[in-house]
């Protein structure tokens, strides 16, 4: 780092770089700004390095293994499967090597300078950056904070050894005997089911009446189904309340059904929520405002009450999701670059990599009727599609929503294979303003789970030709 009483001047200042501030950093430079990027650990942030990524490594690692084991209805029977969990990890590192590596050289290539260290906002123009020997101060036109998040820490569960975050469940060394799972949202039925496919004995503990709130119950019913296949043990309505270290484990605490009762496990994964890292970085001294949840207040092109600082992701309102802070950092920079781009988050997807998948864009059918449309809906299931048939994976639906009056689609949800995959089709159609007949009217190869959205519409359009109606 640069070190000098001189202030470095810089067009646009990106503090943080995942997968929000590099894609910010790189658009930006593509319309001609003189850009810095600021990192404090990891170019690629939260997912590249201990989220989405090395989630998904360890998730398809969990599917492989159990896969190996065999499938005796299809024929295949193995024995002395092993499963060599370092050499799992390697797996998974190189594949977070590779992808920041590569943004390291996408944003050297457009010309976009990358300075380690933690930012602190001295004034709405000027950001002084530090790290343990040095301190450098930059001065610039516009701003654009993409910080991301941080796991929420009960005060009960404090992080150690055994009583473990997101972060930490994915650099274990060992594959759990026994995982309690705090929190049944995405990150904890997602990581829960990869241990569960790996071996461990998982119990996932949620407050709420169900768990994966956000998606449709008819959706959650089946990943239950797989969870429970597993072996996975799910208690709801259930509040931890302490967990206590042993030598070997943690035995820890929990309340439900009016009954206090008690778990051992090796370690404890808690999985409640995230906190957006908006502290500490003298952003009050900038003059942005917060909202709820130390959120900050922004406009549709990313502004905060500054008008030359905007921010993106998980510091902003709305699910946390990494292709929503891709998004708003695209739009951020080019409305700095004077371009009239603002978000919708109409066509904007969520999808949670459980056994089944989950995903769902747009409205589901009763958040339609409450935005006050009128409806018409349909699913077909994947235990009418020849290629789920053919993989094994009969288990799930795709669901369509459309306005009644045109057939133009509001929204789709999607359980089972490859949903992940498929619900891009439907986002475009959403984003484009297609109708289910256009969905109905598009040839698609056979045999493809593809056809189930096809499919779908044709059940909306009230004439399926693989179910009765």
């Amino acid at each position: 780092m640069v070190v000098g009483d001189f202030p470095i001047e810089t067009d646009t200042i990106v503090i943080g770089s995942g997968p929000g501030g590099y894609v910010a950093a790189i658009r930006a430079a593509q319309t001609g700004q003189k850009v810095t990027i600021v990192e404090r650990e990891n170019l690629g942030g939260v997912c590249l390095n201990v989220g989405c990524i090395p989630s998904k490594a360890l998730i398809s690692v969990g599917h492989r293994f159990v896969e190996a084991q065999g499938a005796d209805n299809m024929g295949i029977s193995t024995s002395d499967v092993k499963l060599d969990f370092s050499k799992a990890q390697e797996f998974k590192n190189s594949v977070v090597k590779k992808l920041t590596g590569g943004v390291e050289g996408l944003l050297k290539g457009n010309k976009v300078e990358i300075v380690q260290g933690e930012a602190y906002f001295a004034d709405a123009n000027t950001v002084r950056v530090m790290d343990d020997k040095s301190a450098q101060t930059y001065k610039f036109k516009n701003a654009i904070i993409a910080t991301g998040s941080r796991p929420v820490e009960i005060p009960s569960f404090k992080f150690s050894k055994r009583i473990i975050d997101s972060t930490g469940a994915l650099n274990l060394e060992e594959v759990p005997g026994k995982l309690v799972v705090i929190g049944g949202g995405y990150i904890g039925t997602e990581l829960g089911s990869a241990y569960a496919n790996l071996g461990s004995q998982v119990t996932i503990l949620e407050g709420a009446k169900d768990i994966l709130a956000g998606f449709e119950k008819q959706m959650t019913q089946i990943v239950k189904k797989g969870l429970k296949k597993k072996g996975v043990e799910i208690v709801t309505g259930a509040m931890a309340k302490g967990a206590e270290e042993t030598e070997n484990g943690v035995k820890v605490t929990y309340e439900a059904k009016g009954e206090e009762q008690t778990l051992e496990a090796d370690y404890v994964l808690v999985t409640v929520g995230r906190r957006p890292n908006t502290d500490e970085m003298g952003l009050e001294e900038a003059g942005v405002k917060f909202g709820e949840r130390g959120l900050i207040e922004v406009d549709r092109q990313g502004r905060t009450s500054v008008s030359n600082i905007f921010a993106i992701g998980d510091i902003v309102p709305g699910p946390q999701l990494a292709h929503k802070a891709s998004y708003e950092g695209k739009i951020a920079a080019e409305a700095i670059a004077g371009e009239k781009s603002e978000v919708d988050y109409m066509a904007i997807p969520a999808v949670c990599f459980t056994d089944p998948e989950l995903a769902t864009v747009g409205l589901n059918e009763e958040q339609a009727k409450a935005e006050g449309y009128e409806v018409n809906a349909g699913k077909f299931p994947f235990g009418a599609n020849g290629r789920a048939l053919a993989l094994d994976a009969s288990d799930g639906f795709v669901k369509l929503v459309s306005r009644k009056e045109d057939g133009l689609l509001l929204g789709a949800q999607i359980v089972g294979a490859g949903a992940s995959d498929m619900i891009a089709e439907l986002g475009l159609a959403i984003e484009a303003g297609m109708t289910v007949e256009d969905i109905a009217m598009t040839i698609h190869a056979h045999p493809t789970l593809g056809e189930i959205s096809m499919e779908a519409a044709e059940v909306v359009l009230g004439n399926p030709i693989h179910i009765l109606k």
